[in-house]
C-alpha cells in the first residue's frame, strides 16, 4: 500500500471556512473521529486519551500525575508539595491540545454531552496546574484559557437542555459558565476589563436572547380559553379553512354563553 495521502485527501477536499468533522468505523471495530485540517486528516479515539496512548499504563499524563500527586502527599505529608516541571506542563499541554481538537469535533457534530465531558476535563488539567506548576508561566499557559474552555462547556451542556425546553436548566448551565469566566478575572485582578472578555460576552448576550424569548413567550401566550380560540379562528379564517372556522365561531358562542 502506498504510503502517499493525495488521493485519500482529495477525496475529502478541504475548506478553509468550514469545520469539517466526521466519525468513521475503524479497523479495531471501534468508532473514530476524524478532523479535516489544511494539511491532513486528525484522527482520534471516542474515548481516553484522543492519540490512544496510556503514558505510564495510565488513561493520560494528567491521571498519571494527579497519582503522584496523591502518593507524594500521602509519603511526605510535612515535606515540599508536589511540583510540575516544565517538561511535565510541556506534556500536559501536547495532551491538552488534543482534547482541545476532539471537544470541538465533538460540538460540530452535535455531541453536546461528549463535548461536556472533554471540556470538563481540560477545566480540570487548567486547575491542576495552577495548584502545582513551578512558577506563573507555567500556570498561565494554561490558565489564560479558561475562559474559552469554561464557555464551550457552558454551551455543550446548555444546549440540549435548551432543546429539550428544560430553560431554567440551561440558564443555569449559562450562569454558571459566567460565574466561572468572572472568577477567573478577579483572580488575576482584570474584574473591571469584563466588558472586553469575548467569551463572558458571548455567554451574557445569549442568556439575555433567551430572556427576551421567553418573555415574548409570556407576552405572546393566550391568557384564556376563549382568547385561544379566537386566534385559532383568525388563523383558519386566514388560512380560507372555513369549517374548522366555523367550528371555533361555535365554541366561542358555548364559552360566552356559559359567561
Amino acid at each position: 500500500m502506498s504510503n502517499d495521502l493525495t488521493q485519500f485527501l482529495d477525496q475529502w477536499r478541504f475548506e478553509p471556512d468550514e469545520v469539517l468533522v466526521r466519525i468513521i468505523p475503524g479497523d479495531d471495530g471501534r468508532s473514530k473521529i476524524q478532523l479535516r485540517v489544511d494539511l491532513g486528516v486528525l484522527q482520534m479515539e471516542m474515548e481516553g486519551r484522543p492519540d490512544g496512548v496510556r503514558p505510564k499504563g495510565c488513561e493520560s499524563w494528567l491521571e498519571y500525575y494527579e497519582r503522584r500527586q496523591r502518593k507524594h502527599d500521602e509519603t511526605h505529608p510535612d515535606s515540599a508539595p508536589f511540583l510540575l516541571g516544565e517538561k511535565d506542563c510541556l506534556r500536559l499541554w501536547r495532551e491538552a491540545v488534543q482534547y482541545y481538537h476532539r471537544y470541538l469535533s465533538f460540538w460540530h457534530l452535535d455531541m453536546f454531552e461528549w463535548c461536556a465531558r472533554d471540556t470538563t476535563r481540560n477545566l480540570r488539567l487548567f486547575g491542576f496546574v495552577r495548584a502545582h506548576a513551578r512558577d506563573e508561566r507555567l500556570k498561565l499557559q494554561f490558565d489564560q484559557w479558561r475562559p474559552y474552555v469554561a464557555m464551550m462547556h457552558a454551551r455543550a451542556v446548555a444546549t440540549p437542555l435548551l432543546q429539550q425546553r428544560l430553560v431554567n436548566e440551561g440558564l443555569q448551565a449559562i450562569e454558571a459558565g459566567i460565574e466561572t469566566i468572572r472568577e477567573f478575572l478577579d483572580e488575576y485582578d482584570q474584574g473591571h476589563r469584563a466588558e472586553e472578555c469575548v467569551e463572558l460576552e458571548s455567554l451574557e448576550q445569549w442568556r439575555e436572547e433567551i430572556l427576551a424569548a421567553e418573555q415574548r413567550a409570556v407576552e405572546n401566550r393566550p391568557k384564556s380559553k376563549l382568547e385561544l380560540l379566537r386566534r385559532r379562528l383568525e388563523a383558519a379564517v386566514a388560512a380560507e379553512e372555513f369549517e374548522e372556522a366555523a367550528r371555533f365561531r361555535d365554541q366561542i358562542r358555548k364559552l360566552k354563553t356559559k359567561d
